[in-house]
């Protein structure tokens, strides 16, 4: 059981931990928001990161791969919502450190976490494939503790990544400008690879 628990974790760190739309996400909430409104987007991520996780380790992935017209849907709102969180990011020119402010309300926040996470059928495909891999070789009783050691693995994650940016933004508020605008190029670069992909799935 802890075998599995411990294998859980490692991968869900492994899976979780490099650079894309969610950590660029969290990072720059960190770097812009109270600590409140920081959490809160911590608490959406994990939330979506972990019922993301369970749907590929239960095969919603291979849904998405068989189904031309939902993967389609799903490619094309990915492109328009991650591009347009990016274009807000270089609209943004404040260099300075920000409090709660009335852009950042609650549904916009659940919408964005949302968007970041489920809306990237790659990613999808892709956990899928990694974690449908791990269940074929994982007894079924311990599946389950499994998947507990990957949901463990993205609330310490992303809690931590949050808590380190947060806690040391005031060493870098001269380059909150810059990580908006490189966090802004990355999604608008992850949108329009997105939106490449919607061409290409439709001629």
């Amino acid at each position: 059981m802890i075998n599995y628990l411990l294998q859980g974790v490692l991968f869900g760190f492994a899976y979780v931990a490099p650079i894309g739309t969610q950590n660029l996400y969290v990072i720059n909430s960190a770097t812009n928001r109270s600590k409140f409104k920081t959490y809160q987007v911590v608490f959406f991520t994990v939330f979506f990161d972990i019922t993301l996780a369970l749907s590929c380790f239960f095969g919603f992935g291979f849904v998405i791969e068989k189904f031309l017209l939902l993967k389609a849907i799903n490619i094309l709102l990915g492109s328009l919502i991650v591009t347009f969180i990016g274009i807000g990011l270089l609209r943004d020119t404040s260099s300075n450190l920000k409090d709660d402010k009335g852009e950042h309300t609650l549904l916009k926040t659940i919408a964005a976490c949302f968007a970041v996470t489920w809306l990237n059928p790659q990613a999808i495909i892709d956990g899928s494939l990694l974690l449908g891999s791990f269940k074929a070789l994982i007894p079924t009783n311990m599946a389950y503790y499994f998947m507990f050691g990957v949901c463990i693995a993205s609330f310490v994650w992303f809690n931590l990544l949050a808590t380190l940016v947060f806690t040391y933004r005031n060493k870098f508020v001269k380059a909150i400008k810059v990580i908006n605008m490189l966090c802004g190029l990355i999604l608008i670069f992850y949108g329009i690879k997105l939106a490449y992909s919607f061409v290409l799935l439709i001629m």
